[in-house]
């Protein structure tokens, strides 16, 4: 049973520095999404979402005996940082972040899902619960995303063409 303790503690360390990369990627994109309202709303509901999601990965670490790594959650929070800069010379950065998180709500699903797994392998009942609640928040936000990111492509589409009119007629 150690060696599956073990393991979840790992992987609870791990999710808890993806929590904390995504709550570093969302805060950047939040500055730069002001004339989307309702995608900046979720954003910053969701970086809410994601630091609550932290709390409980850490409580399960605190379960175990153990807590985050300092290291993994410093590198995570560097990648945040650096996937939301990527998005800042380019136009398109809505869709593009659009894009993005919808692929990082899946990965953090998959990871939640395997998580909860190795939870109820290794007899924390508890930590599987916990993990189950990040998993239902994960899986809204990304038939949340799934929803509106055709929309969401469409509109910019019609500003970008409705400001290429513009600067055509100067």
């Amino acid at each position: 049973m150690g060696d599956k303790k073990d393991t979840l503690t790992d992987w609870l360390r791990d999710a808890y520095a993806m929590e904390n990369q995504a709550v570093e990627m969302l805060e950047r994109q939040s500055e730069r999404i002001k004339s989307y309202p309702e995608v900046l709303a979720k954003v910053q509901e969701h970086v809410e979402v994601s630091n609550r999601q932290a709390d409980r990965l850490k409580q399960c670490l605190q379960k175990l005996g153990a807590d985050p790594s300092a290291i993994k959650t410093g590198v995570a929070m560097l990648l945040g940082n650096a996937q939301s800069l990527s998005g800042i010379v380019v136009g398109d950065e809505i869709v593009k972040a659009g894009i993005f998180n919808y692929a990082f709500e899946h990965f953090e699903i998959a990871n939640y899902r395997a998580l909860i797994a190795a939870a109820e392998s290794a007899g924390e009942t508890e930590i599987a619960r916990l993990v189950q609640q990040n998993l239902d928040e994960e899986l809204e936000m990304a038939s949340w995303l799934e929803q509106r990111l055709p929309q969401l492509t469409k509109t910019y589409l019609e500003r970008k063409e409705e400001t290429s009119a513009a600067e055509a007629k100067r």
